[in-house]
């Protein structure tokens, strides 16, 4: 219980609760914006935490958050273009109510089935984590090299499709961590004698230059130009109308959660398996799903936010990263000298607990701010011209990228990024494995050479925990490869 009293004394700080107001209306606008992801929003803003506490600097990070992946619904109602990959899910349903002129209703269901979801989720995370890190504290070397393999190999096998692509993306992250001094030994590799390689690429350049800078790229190539209108009358939700979208808002949020939960899923996974199992649920009367059904809306919207609850859970308890924008979240933490993982419930109960708490906080504010302002975030969007939008991100883009360790081979590092993550767009490479590959790279190749240090052989496989995730991780990659060869012949 004093932990709880902990984070919320952290929490009630004013200038936490105006940093989590501020960041919410920031990730609204951010998710609003077809092709600014969530994950776009909190690295370009990730440098601007760094002076900042560590609660402080993670509570921004979280309103952004929780704010882009509920307003990548938006676009996606309004004119079929989903501002975050999260947001996909929504679009059948979202966008046949804007089309029958039930743009109103569609908007409040979604900020409606995010909140729920969001708050589910954070329940959930604040019920299982602790559970999760003391379990966590029995990980040794093997485990977590078991773990680490798991990821990325659920990583490839939800690039539905584009497994051997999503293998090539993963391994290119593996091969990127390799550069700099070796984990244990000290000495470098893969340097070419360059001493700004000495100390390894980190990934948050990377990560900027592949998500915003290789976006604004295929913007400036495609030259879109999104219009967004809002339309028909207005909407106030009665009992009946409640009750009917809580059977599907919790199971959303459900499914969410426990895939948000698996690294290297997210909340666009979720989303897709909630509509169908919404869908599903509803037996004979389904005919409407796909056609302004309600319930096929919130299902998939009360799921993409349980899901970044959910991406927290391994984030948090393991220092693994749900999801790319967890992955964020990580360095952001780290950069204050503290190390995600079993020992910050003891080290650091003010950012945890006040993780949990201030979640919640982010999707009341959310709650507030997307009820009554969803005629206005469409308005607004509307009147962003895309000739700034884009050259305004690059600049940000370099900023961050400098502030990190304000030094110009960052920079490089991103603008070498951007190209890398524009030629793997335009092939069909995804860049999530990248990424993950790049964070989980070192703590593989530790775990695995400090269990063959330990144990002399691969004996250590056969240990229940580092089997039973072995077992996994075939049985994952083996769906995967049916679903591949299956699709292939079809």
């Amino acid at each position: 219980m004093s932990d709880w009293l902990i984070g919320l004394e952290a929490i009630a700080d004013p200038l936490v609760l105006l940093l989590i107001v501020c960041g919410v209306s920031i990730g609204i606008v951010v998710g609003a914006l077809p092709g600014i992801s969530a994950t776009v929003g909190v690295a370009i803003l990730l440098p601007f935490t760094f002076a900042l506490e560590p609660i402080q600097g993670t509570m921004l990070l979280l309103g952004i958050y929780g704010g882009a992946v509920y307003a990548g619904s938006i676009p996606a109602i309004l004119v079929r273009a989903p501002g975050t990959p999260a947001s996909a899910a929504s679009v059948d349903d979202g966008n046949a109510l804007a089309r029958q002129g039930q743009a109103d209703q569609a908007l409040k269901v979604s900020v409606l089935g995010s909140t729920l979801g969001g708050i589910i989720g954070v329940i959930l995370l604040a019920l299982l984590a602790p559970v999760l890190a003391s379990f966590a504290l029995g990980f040794g070397p093997a485990a977590y090299f078991m773990l680490a393999l798991l990821a990325l190999t659920v990583v490839a096998a939800v690039s539905e499709g584009r497994m051997l692509k999503g293998l090539i993306s993963g391994a290119l992250g593996l091969a990127i961590a390799l550069i700099g001094l070796d984990t244990i030994q000290g000495f470098p590799r893969l340097t070419g004698g360059s001493p700004e390689l000495a100390s390894g690429i980190d990934y948050i350049p990377v990560m900027i230059g592949l998500f915003a800078v290789a976006e604004a790229f295929l913007q400036f190539e495609n030259r879109l130009g999104i219009s967004l209108k809002a339309k028909g009358q207005r909407f106030s939700p009665g009992l009946g109308w409640l009750k009917k979208l809580a059977p599907s808002a919790i199971l959303g949020s459900v499914i969410g959660f426990i895939i948000g939960v698996i690294p290297g899923t997210g909340g666009d996974i979720g989303s897709f398996v909630a509509y169908n199992e919404a869908k599903r649920a509803a037996r004979k009367d389904r005919r409407n799903f796909g056609h302004g059904d309600i319930r096929g809306l919130v299902s998939a919207e009360s799921a993409k936010n349980a899901g970044t609850a959910g991406a927290l859970a391994p984030t948090l308890t393991l220092g693994i990263p749900g999801d790319v924008t967890s992955a964020v979240l990580i360095g952001a933490i780290t950069v204050h000298g503290l190390q995600p993982g079993p020992a910050l419930f003891d080290g650091s109960p003010d950012l945890v607990y006040g993780i949990f708490i201030g979640f919640l906080v982010v999707y009341l504010v959310l709650l507030l701010l997307g009820w009554f302002g969803s005629g206005l975030w469409a308005r607004m969007i509307e009147r962003v011209p895309a000739t700034y939008l884009w050259p305004t991100g690059i600049v940000l883009a370099v900023l961050g990228s400098y502030s990190l360790r304000s030094n110009l081979f960052d920079v490089m590092v991103m603008l070498i990024a951007a190209v890398l993550g524009y030629v793997m767009i335009k092939g069909g490479f995804p860049l999530a494995p990248l990424i993950i590959g790049m964070i989980l790279g070192p703590i593989a190749e530790e775990g695995f050479r400090l269990a063959m240090i330990l144990e002399g052989d691969l004996s250590w496989v056969l240990q229940p925990l580092p089997l039973v995730l072995l077992l996994m991780t075939v049985a994952s990659a083996g769906f995967a490869l049916r679903r591949e060869l299956r699709s292939t012949a079809s």
